[in-house]
C-alpha cells in the first residue's frame, strides 16, 4: 500500500518529505535559540543540505509532471546523499575524535577569511565543536539522526525515481 503512493500520489510523497525537512529545520532552531546549542560548522552545512532538500521537494509536490517529480528526484538524492556524507564524516569525528582537537573559526569565519577551496576543506575537518555531542536521543547524537535521515530521504527519493520511470514506460529500466 505505502509503495502504491510512489505511483499514485507522488505528489504526497514529496510533500512529506518536504514537510519532514521543515520539522526538522524547526527542531534544529529549537535546540538552537532555546535550549542553547551552537551548531558547528558541519551542522551548518547539513542545514543546508537539508533546505536543498525542502526547496527540491516542495517545488517538485507542487508541480504536476511527472518529468519534474523525477528530476527532483535525482536532485533530492543528491543533496541527501551530500548531506549523509557530512553527517557521516561528523559522526565518525565524534566516535573517532582527532588527538589534538582545535576550537576552529565558525562556518560564517571561514567562508568570510578564507578563498572558497581553502574554506571547504577546513569544514570538512571538523572543529574541536564538531566532535562534541551536546545532545543525544537513545544513544544516538544529532549527527548520527541527521545521517538516518538523509539516507532515509535518499532512499525515497531513489524509490520514486525507479517506480515514476516505469509507470512513464521507462525503456531504460526494462530488460534489453
Amino acid at each position: 500500500m505505502v509503495l502504491q503512493w510512489f505511483d499514485t500520489a507522488p505528489r504526497r510523497v514529496l510533500a512529506l518529505v518536504c514537510l519532514a525537512c521543515v520539522g526538522m529545520l524547526a527542531f534544529g532552531l529549537y535546540l538552537q535559540h532555546v535550549v542553547g546549542l551552537e551548531p558547528c560548522p558541519m551542522c551548518i552545512v547539513q542545514r543546508y543540505a537539508l533546505i536543498l532538500v525542502a526547496v527540491f521537494a516542495g517545488l517538485a509536490g507542487a508541480a504536476r509532471q511527472k518529468s519534474i517529480h523525477i528530476g527532483a528526484a535525482v536532485l533530492i538524492l543528491l543533496a541527501s546523499g551530500f548531506g549523509a556524507f557530512v553527517a557521516a564524516r561528523q559522526s565518525f569525528l565524534q566516535w573517532y575524535p582527532p588527538e589534538i582537537a582545535s576550537c576552529g573559526r565558525d562556518f560564517y569565519g571561514m567562508i568570510e577569511t578564507f578563498p572558497l577551496k581553502r574554506a571547504i576543506p577546513m569544514i570538512f575537518k571538523g572543529s574541536g565543536d564538531c566532535t562534541k555531542i551536546d545532545w543525544t536521543f537513545l544513544g544516538g547524537s544529532i549527527a548520527n539522526w541527521s545521517f538516518l535521515c538523509f539516507v532515509f530521504f535518499a532512499l525515497v527519493a531513489l524509490l520514486l525515481i525507479v517506480r515514476q520511470a516505469r509507470r512513464r514506460g521507462g525503456a531504460a529500466f526494462s530488460p534489453a
